[in-house]
């Protein structure tokens, strides 16, 4: 970003105050995009689930899957205590939300929390994250180490993003390792078997398929890939540890994804993840006001979702201090 590649400590604190007066909520306003998303999500589940030709029973599906990915965005607002947080309404719908789309309330915040505390900065745990290596730490690895960072990276685990990153990783794996703090993340996984054998005995596989297992492997594959491509990306600039700060890792370390206003709708203007980052009490639908509003803001690392940018997200995995850009990994096998 252009007059802000290094922000300074003091330059970032003032322009996270001028972010503030976003980060307040009109009730009724969260409130119809509470209402409206949940009708949208019962409309498509009710396509997918009953309508009579089967590519309307499709489409019903892939339409269900982009309003599971907004109201994840709505539950996501509420944790950050952006939307509705006073309400005991919302508290009660989006923690059983996180139950049943397998983000529960604990380990979600546990490790997002970390991960807007610690983005960009490579001395930190990758807990809550996808982790980048320098290709100094790659050629350091060993090989165990190096598999294990290419698979975290790899295209199919962002693709069956449903069952590596939450079912596993979020919810099984917190469990084990903690039973006792993470006990929603076992509840999670038991609640999500249970519903899956309901709906396959009780509605039969045509349903299980359209309108369960099919939406949520689509909504999942697209929000690991989003979550991956808003800090993996081309144009990203990783501070060194002496350099870093919350506002610079905000602004060179998050992008903004370029879309549509169909998409953003459905993604909940995730796309606007730079300003996210700098002040995540600014509501969803703030964002685009918070944009227009500070220059410093509108000249953006950008990302799209045009096959060519996705696979240049996927293709550079290694961030190469000398040349300040993301590598590939035979780049630094050819120790560049």
């Amino acid at each position: 970003m252009e007059g802000m590649d290094r922000i300074t400590p003091t330059a970032g604190k003032e322009l996270i105050a001028r972010t503030r007066p976003f980060a307040t909520q009109d009730v009724t306003r969260s409130w119809w995009h509470v209402a409206s998303t949940l009708g949208a999500l019962v409309a498509a589940i009710a396509v997918a689930v009953a309508a009579p030709w089967w590519p309307l029973r499709v489409v019903g599906g892939l339409v269900e899957a982009l309003v599971l990915v907004r109201s994840f965005i709505l539950y996501h607002d509420f944790m950050h205590g952006a939307l509705l947080p006073a309400s005991p309404v919302t508290r009660m719908l989006f923690h059983i939300q996180g139950v049943l789309l397998l983000t529960p309330a604990r380990i979600w915040n546990d490790t997002h929390n970390h991960h807007h505390a610690n983005t960009a900065r490579l001395s930190a745990s990758s807990a809550g994250t996808f982790a980048t290596w320098t290709t100094d730490m790659w050629r350091a690895a060993s090989t165990r180490q190096r598999l294990a960072y290419v698979v975290e990276r790899h295209p199919l685990t962002l693709l069956f993003g449903y069952i590596t990153a939450f079912l596993l990783s979020l919810c099984l794996v917190s469990f084990v390792r903690d039973p006792r703090r993470y006990w929603t993340s076992g509840l999670a996984v038991l609640v999500h078997i249970a519903l899956s054998v309901l709906v396959w005995v009780a509605f039969g596989p045509a349903v299980y398929f359209f309108a369960f297992l099919g939406p949520l492997f689509v909504g999942y594959a697209l929000g690991a890939y989003l979550f991956y491509a808003q800090h993996n990306f081309p144009e990203i600039e990783i501070s060194s540890e002496d350099e870093w700060t919350h506002a610079g890792s905000a602004l060179d370390a998050s992008s903004y994804l370029e879309c549509g206003p169909v998409l953003a709708w459905f993604t909940g203007n995730i796309g606007y993840h730079h300003i996210h980052h700098l002040n995540p009490r600014i509501p969803f639908y703030r964002l685009p006001e918070a944009m227009a509003a500070l220059p410093e803001l509108q000249h953006p690392r950008v990302t799209t979702l045009h096959p060519r940018d996705v696979l240049a997200c996927l293709r550079q995995n290694l961030w190469e201090p000398k040349l300040q850009r993301m590598v590939a990994y035979r780049d630094a096998r050819a120790g560049m």
